[in-house]
């Protein structure tokens, strides 16, 4: 959760001389030119007949649609916004989890998932336009969409990591991404850079060698040992590390009232993860 927080930052370095797509492209090709130069160390590929709908669907979610929604995302809003709304990630994954994967959800997982969404809602129209938030309510709105794809992917690693090892499933999301990102840039009005800048460009590697590569596949890891939900709510420190990195390398701000929203999702956040009583159909469902 410490790699996957400074993305925010490290996402809002790179965007500042390249294009949207071109960084979406280039950090899951690096992630996969990584792989292939380990790929003998990866193990077999074990695949199970009717698996294809799962992988396609799970890397459809995350890397392509989660990282084009994320990426356009943190041009309209800042990286401490972005960082906040991802913390709506565990209280989304335990509501899917317990409709798909019949993991039990308790009734205070509901009242903190509404109280996670009062927040955000806060922390949203509460945003003013600023230089590295130009229009943050569109920004938010787009990290929600990425925090959803990313609560599907994390339902269907989960249920995978039954049969595949977590650097498979990783290898498999990043070579997915590079193969679905790829004709999107080239068929894109997207202008190829004739430069390098040094400090995006190093932003850039960074997303693709350490987020890409170690973030995914420690999460795939601990999805094999522990449920979605449980997994996901150490999304919780996202937000800590994503406020603390835009603060000391962008100097974003928040206001008292995003304060108190940040509050609110932090606190449903909580709440989420407390044992409580579980609604009778869902024990049923069990």
């Amino acid at each position: 959760m410490l790699v996957w927080g400074s993305s925010y930052v490290a996402m809002k370095f790179a965007l500042q001389a390249y294009h949207p797509l071109l960084v979406v492209f280039g950090r899951v090709a690096i992630a996969t030119l990584i792989f292939l130069i380990f790929r003998k160390r990866l193990g077999g590929f074990p695949y199970q007949r009717g698996d294809w709908k799962y992988l396609g669907v799970m890397a459809l979610c995350e890397p392509c649609l989660y990282f084009l929604f994320e990426s356009y995302a943190l041009t309209y809003t800042s990286a401490s916004q972005a960082g906040i709304v991802a913390a709506l990630l565990p209280v989304s994954v335990t509501l899917m989890a317990a409709l798909f994967l019949n993991e039990r959800t308790s009734l205070s997982a509901i009242a903190g998932f509404g109280m996670a969404v009062i927040g955000i809602t806060i922390i949203t129209l509460a945003g003013s336009a600023t230089r590295n938030a130009p229009n943050p309510l569109l920004g938010n709105l787009l990290e929600v969409m990425a925090i959803l794809c990313a609560s599907v992917y994390t339902i269907l690693a989960r249920y995978l990591s039954r049969r595949y090892s977590p650097w498979c499933l990783t290898a498999i999301q990043m070579g997915s991404g590079a193969l679905f990102f790829g004709p999107v840039l080239l068929l894109s009005s997207a202008s190829l850079p004739t430069s390098w800048a040094a400090g995006p460009s190093l932003a850039l590697v960074y997303l693709g060698g350490c987020v890409s590569v170690l973030a995914y596949g420690l999460h795939n890891y601990g999805l094999q040992h522990v449920s979605a939900s449980r997994a996901s709510a150490f999304v919780n420190l996202i937000p800590v590390f994503a406020v603390l990195l835009g603060w000391w390398f962008f100097d974003e701000r928040l206001t008292w009232l995003q304060f108190g929203g940040m509050g609110l999702v932090l606190l449903g956040v909580w709440l989420s993860s407390m044992p409580g009583r579980v609604p009778e159909k869902a024990t049923a469902a069990s």
